[in-house]
């Protein structure tokens, strides 16, 4: 059997790998990724290889008039970017925000690992148990006890490890397929009860739409919608995989509603418009038994990972409470999470990363 995985928003699935902005250069409308290697051969026949060596010691950016000419001739890629006006964006940004995360890749190119997969699926089969009595027991043992044990849901998450399906990686798809995408945190600013204003995060907290410019931009490689990945699969019973493809649409399904939600709260009608076609396309395949929709990869946010989405809920909330990475965020009486990463398109914001089909054959 074969699995068949297919980007309907931009997605990336990386492996660690970041472009750093001595690695690149930016040169008609495309990231220039330089093959470091054919330029230290080149250098080490004449004397410019020391200022090289320095340059990329001390310089956050290679300097394009001095080695522009190295973008020209010795890039081993070139990555468009998505539109023209994420260039000057990227002009004006720090270095420190330049790194650009990279899709998982072999020697031969770009691929999707079976763990996205997999790890997608697992999560909805874990929301697919919790319940609000569950959450309810696990509030009253961490608040019974004098240290938190260190993962009070184990009994419950091993559960969907039984599942008896597998999947390889995929097989190696075009690089042609990647686009260098630009995104930015969106957040909610309360202006009274039930009331939020759309702000951008930045170093100094948030700006304001009108000020969008001030806010921290990030560039990431991401595979376009559209883009294919195929891989083996394989499974013991069909009837496990309905039920697990049963599972990740019912988690699909509460997390567009969610961003829904969100959108209509923050005023981002694309990001609206986007989590509607997603629920059109759910509505479409929820009948077919070999086929889910899956949040995966790097951007999904919280909501892609927790396994339970009624944040509101007071026993989850003091769940987290004792967490000291959100713990602030709860205190604040938010809803949680309240920042977004929103993809641009066309230099608008227009969807959330990482959502794609998967259909089995």
């Amino acid at each position: 059997m074969r699995y068949r995985v297919t980007c309907l928003t931009p997605t990336l699935v990386g492996d660690g790998q970041k472009l750093a902005p001595i690695d690149y250069m930016v040169w008609r409308d495309h990231v220039n990724v330089l093959d470091q290697r054919r330029i230290f051969k080149l250098l080490a026949k004449g004397p410019r290889l020391d200022g090289y060596l320095a340059q990329l010691k001390k310089a956050e950016k290679l300097d394009f008039g001095s080695w522009g000419g190295f973008a020209q001739n010795f890039a081993g890629r070139r990555i468009p970017f998505e539109h023209t006006s994420s260039i000057p964006v990227w002009e004006k940004a720090r270095a420190e925000h330049l790194f650009i995360p990279t899709f998982a890749a072999s020697t031969s190119g770009p691929y999707l690992p079976a763990t996205a997969i997999k790890g997608a699926l697992r999560t909805g089969a874990v929301f697919d148990r919790w319940s609000e009595k569950t959450i309810h027991d696990l509030a009253e043992r961490m608040s019974g006890a004098e240290r938190a044990p260190r993962n009070p849901a184990a009994k419950l998450e091993d559960v969907p490890r039984a599942k008896r399906v597998g999947a390889s990686d995929s097989g190696v798809g075009a690089y042609s397929a990647m686009k260098i995408y630009l995104l930015r945190v969106s957040t909610l600013v309360p202006r009274g009860p039930e009331k939020f204003e759309l702000g951008w995060k930045s170093a100094r907290g948030s700006s304001d739409p009108r000020h969008i410019d001030e806010s921290t931009p990030l560039f990431a490689e991401m595979a376009v919608p559209g883009t294919a990945f195929e891989g083996a699969w394989n499974e013991d019973s069909p009837q496990d995989r309905s039920r697990l493809f049963q599972a990740a649409n019912k988690y699909a399904s509460g997390q567009l509603a969610k961003h829904k939600q969100y959108a209509l709260w923050a005023g981002l009608p694309g990001l609206g418009a986007k989590a509607e076609a997603l629920e059109q396309r759910l509505a479409e395949i929820s009948s077919n038994p070999n086929a889910c929709l899956l949040s995966l990869g790097w951007g999904g946010g919280v909501l892609s990972k927790i396994s339970f989405l009624d944040t509101q809920n007071p026993d989850f909330r003091g769940i987290l409470r004792e967490s000291p990475i959100y713990q602030r965020a709860i205190q604040t009486g938010l809803p949680f999470p309240k920042t977004r990463r929103v993809i641009f398109e066309g230099g608008q914001p227009s969807s959330l990363p990482g959502w794609v089909g998967l259909e089995v054959a």
